[in-house]
């Protein structure tokens, strides 16, 4: 088998050492196939990656131009830009899009991407880096053309387009460090499933380390992607036994709500303790105070994702990763702390 073709119902049916027929009976009309030969099927479709293809042969000897985009949620408002320009750049050269969403889940991801292979996608726009090894088995037996995005790993063998989030946090931590600030809390995504979360802490976590004694991380806490979460999250670190003169969040829709818990409670941000975002969406300059946060580049990565997913697909000079900036973005919530 070609190393650039996908596996096709012929290879399934060699090494399952059945015949064409059967597959289809087993994949549209399972209870007509004996179990023994459903699980000699089943197993072959495995370990080659095999997706049914819609349209059959035709679509697997051509191009479909689609190409499909997995997101996180549809929820998020920081996915909504990227994707924007990500579509704009592949309409110009006459692709279409296709979107599904995981809801942070891994085995629906991977349900999706077969999904959409299925569908004809010539390739994909996957958000993250870590992935089960089940799905990074499949794109790679499939021999699925994609890029990542939304994050950008030194060293990383995957092709992907975004920035450090590790980096980031880590330099977003030393602007807070920097004013003052010893006793330092976050409020992170909910890390499960999601490397971005997971770096964003990783970075603030490291950076007060290597800042030293009598830096501290006081206290962490996870929340979903809503601002009643946020709010919650920061009621319970501002409740602590060791009070926060700063709190750091892993998105800007955590650090919304709890700037509105502040309100609520009477305590004054930045006056009493300083709050920072992550992600410089709309909100985030438009609250008051307006958040200091990390400015990702959405705009820019959703073009950048679309140039080298369309040149990875033209079969020509292999295109590169790219790594994007993201800046600190100093505005009013954050203060030196009080005396």
């Amino acid at each position: 088998m070609n190393k650039r073709t996908a596996p096709t119902l012929e290879d399934v049916a060699r090494m399952a050492k059945v015949s064409t027929a059967s597959i289809s009976r087993a994949l549209n009309d399972p209870d007509k196939v004996s179990k023994t030969t459903r699980e000699r099927i089943e197993k072959a479709i495995d370990a080659l990656g095999y997706t049914p293809h819609f349209g059959g042969r035709v679509l697997a000897m051509s191009r479909t131009n689609t190409v499909g985009a997995i997101i996180p949620s549809m929820a998020n408002a920081m996915f909504a830009s990227g994707l924007q320009a990500f579509q704009e750049v592949l309409a110009e050269a006459g692709v279409n899009m296709l979107v599904a969403s995981t809801g942070y889940d891994p085995q629906q991801e991977l349900r999706q991407i077969k999904s959409l292979m299925a569908r004809g996608a010539d390739g994909l726009l996957l958000i993250g880096s870590e992935r089960p090894p089940q799905t990074r088995d499949f794109l790679m037996k499939r021999h699925v053309p994609y890029v990542l995005s939304w994050c950008f790993k030194p060293g990383d063998d995957q092709l992907c387009v975004g920035f450090d989030n590790h980096q980031a946090a880590y330099d977003a931590t030393s602007q807070v460090l920097a004013k003052g600030h010893r006793r330092i809390a976050m409020i992170c995504g909910v890390r499960a499933g999601n490397d971005r979360a997971q770096d964003r802490y990783d970075g603030v976590r490291t950076a007060i380390e290597d800042f030293g004694a009598p830096a501290a991380l006081v206290q962490v806490c996870e929340a979903k992607y809503r601002l009643e979460y946020g709010a919650e999250a920061f009621a319970a670190i501002m409740s602590g036994n060791r009070a926060a003169t700063a709190v750091i969040c892993g998105n800007d829709v955590l650090a919304a709500g709890a700037l509105m818990r502040a309100r609520d409670l009477g305590i004054d941000v930045p006056g009493q303790v300083s709050l920072i975002g992550f992600d410089d969406i709309g909100l985030a300059s438009v609250v008051t105070p307006p958040l200091a946060t990390v400015r990702v580049p959405q705009i820019e990565m959703g073009r950048h994702a679309a140039r080298v997913l369309l040149a990875r697909l033209s079969g020509g000079t292999q295109p590169e990763s790219v790594q994007l900036p993201a800046d600190f973005i100093h505005r009013a919530s954050l203060a030196a702390p009080p005396d």
